[in-house]
């Protein structure tokens, strides 16, 4: 049974609970999970004796204010996929924890994060670079599983997580790619 934490102290509890010698491994994603969720939260399994799926659609690493407000919040769904693939927990914060205003402080890996597709979508990776720390800290995982697919992110978390000296091990997974998406 999957168990859900809305609050960082909601977290704090569950997290009490599991014991040193286990291994915890997180897997962030914002929500409207797929298949490539599920190859991370397998991956995640298999390496891992308690699983974390934090769900939490970012409101600074949109570029659109109009993009953050159409982005799908499908949180049963959610909920019921996670258990399905075995996740221990679910981490879903509320926003103000996140980020109580007025909001001062941000994680920018620079150079990395101002090519290719940082070039056009300037401060999404310093959202995302803010919101990994945020959650690395708060879960405090051994590992974090990230999709191959996007390269130039997962770069960024390794920067993050070597220059910070962040005792996260970054793991990328392959990208799924179904038959269909071939055709």
């Amino acid at each position: 049974m999957t168990s859900v934490a809305k609050h960082i102290a909601e977290w704090d509890r569950l997290a009490v609970a599991i014991r040193r010698e286990e291994v915890l491994g997180l897997v962030p994603t914002m929500g409207a999970l797929h298949d490539g969720h599920g190859a991370l939260l397998d991956e995640a399994r298999k390496r891992c004796s308690v699983v974390v799926a934090s769900i939490f659609v970012n409101p600074i690493q949109f570029n659109q204010r109009r993009d953050y407000d159409l982005y799908p919040r499908v949180f049963d769904e959610d909920v019921a996929f996670c258990s399905a693939r075995g996740v221990d927990y679910i981490f879903a914060p509320q926003d103000d924890e996140m980020y109580p205003e007025p909001r001062r402080v941000f994680v920018d890996v620079e150079d990395i994060s101002e090519h290719l597709c940082g070039r056009s979508r300037p401060g999404h990776f310093r959202g995302v670079a803010t919101v990994v720390m945020k959650l690395f800290q708060i879960v405090r995982p051994q590992f974090a599983f990230f999709g191959e697919k996007d390269y130039q992110q997962l770069t960024i978390l390794r920067r993050l997580v070597r220059d910070l000296n962040v005792s996260v091990r970054v793991i990328g997974v392959p990208t799924v790619v179904k038959a269909m998406d071939l055709l």
